[in-house]
């Protein structure tokens, strides 16, 4: 059976294990009902931008047409470091997107990914953003109400934790159980002072420390962790084929090697089971 169409990021919902499904074009592939079975992935040599659906030669951050990713706030730097927010400068790219989606609250969180990890989303992307990156835990630690202040408090803490996730570890599933709360109580503790100094600045409803958040438990449908991980590239490989051990965070986890899913959004392709 083929389906034809655009690729777009997998969608995850939280059950156990996670229910994952992957958008080609107007369906919706079931892929929990794969696992086990041989597929193939065959790029079609075409890109269509995520946002405006315009031909592209080459994709940008993960799906975007050069134009867009120039012009859009959804690309814009400060997504990446919200600390560098700068809608107060008058500079934003799309104002009122930045009002409809920055301006509303946010969590500072934990997460065990491939280890210890701070990370932050805003309230409507829980739990989705920790499924999206693998974790197996996660605990929000702190509600706050906007982006920026999520990437100031983000600042202070990753200078005691790790902020970025090692996808190869991630995948091969290599991270024990960590006492999320243990560790989000040592956080408060070093980073006392500073976050303190930030209440005073920002007034005391710009943040809120959660102490009664329970520790999201996360698995995922893996018949097989790869112990050397490869990473597969429908740039450098357009027919990819193997068979289906396992989905986790945005990777389908094949005989073959790994595929960042995310990663080739908009790519046209047949997908054939």
């Amino acid at each position: 059976m083929a389906t034809t169409g655009n690729l777009r990021k997998l969608s995850p919902e939280l059950t156990s294990p996670v229910t994952y499904s992957m958008p080609v074009g107007d369906q919706q592939i079931k892929l929990n009902d794969l696992i086990g079975s041989n597929l193939q992935l065959n790029y079609l040599g075409e890109i269509n931008c995520i946002h405006c659906g315009r031909k592209t030669s080459k994709s940008f951050q993960q799906g975007y047409c050069y134009p867009c990713f120039q012009t859009l706030a959804e690309c814009d730097s400060c997504l990446i470091k919200p600390e560098l927010c700068h809608y107060h400068e008058g500079t934003c790219r799309e104002p009122k997107w930045g009002e409809e989606h920055c301006f509303q609250d946010h969590f500072v969180y934990l997460a065990n990914t491939s280890g210890l990890k701070v990370g932050i989303t805003r309230q409507t992307n829980v739990p989705t953003r920790w499924m999206d990156q693998g974790a197996t835990q996660a605990l929000p630690i702190y509600k706050v109400r906007d982006r920026l202040v999520s990437g100031q408090v983000e600042v202070l803490l990753k200078n005691h934790v790790a902020d970025k996730t090692a996808w190869q570890r991630m995948l091969k599933n290599e991270s024990e159980p960590l006492d999320l709360k243990l560790r989000r109580d040592q956080l408060n503790e070093q980073c006392s002072q500073q976050l303190t100094t930030l209440i005073e600045q920002l007034g005391d409803d710009a943040i809120t420390f959660l102490f009664d958040e329970k520790v999201i438990e996360i698995d995922y449908p893996v018949l097989e962790y790869p112990t050397k991980v490869k990473s597969l590239n429908l740039d450098k490989t357009p027919e990819i084929a193997g068979k289906l051990m396992g989905i986790k965070g945005q990777y389908l986890i094949l005989d073959t090697g790994v595929l960042n899913i995310r990663k080739f959004s908009g790519y046209k392709v047949s997908f054939i089971t």
